[in-house]
């Protein structure tokens, strides 16, 4: 199945640098789901100062419960970097 995540970093004066701490971990996890086949397209959420504000993925697991597992795993989740998230399945068009 395929989903949509969209996550947004909370918005108190921390969140930047609690992103930042842990954005060269995440970036990795993100490269070893995309070797596994999971990861389809990801990046940042900019907002009007192109500053960093959250994050969306297009993934592929077998089941929703792949899906959280994994998410529960992200250093943006354990590093309290995503505060708000969605999770909706989708079928990509192009892929």
């Amino acid at each position: 199945m395929q989903f949509l995540v969209t996550a947004y970093d909370g918005k108190d004066d921390g969140a930047l640098d609690r992103r930042m701490s842990v954005r060269e971990p995440h970036i990795k996890g993100a490269n070893e789901l995309k070797e596994a086949g999971h990861l389809i397209a990801g990046g940042a959420i900019l907002d009007e100062a192109e500053q960093m504000i959250g994050s969306t993925m297009f993934v592929e697991f077998d089941s929703k419960a792949d899906l959280d597992q994994w998410l529960a795993s992200d250093p943006y989740v354990t590093g309290n970097v995503w505060q708000d998230i969605s999770v909706l399945p989708i079928r990509l068009a192009v892929k």
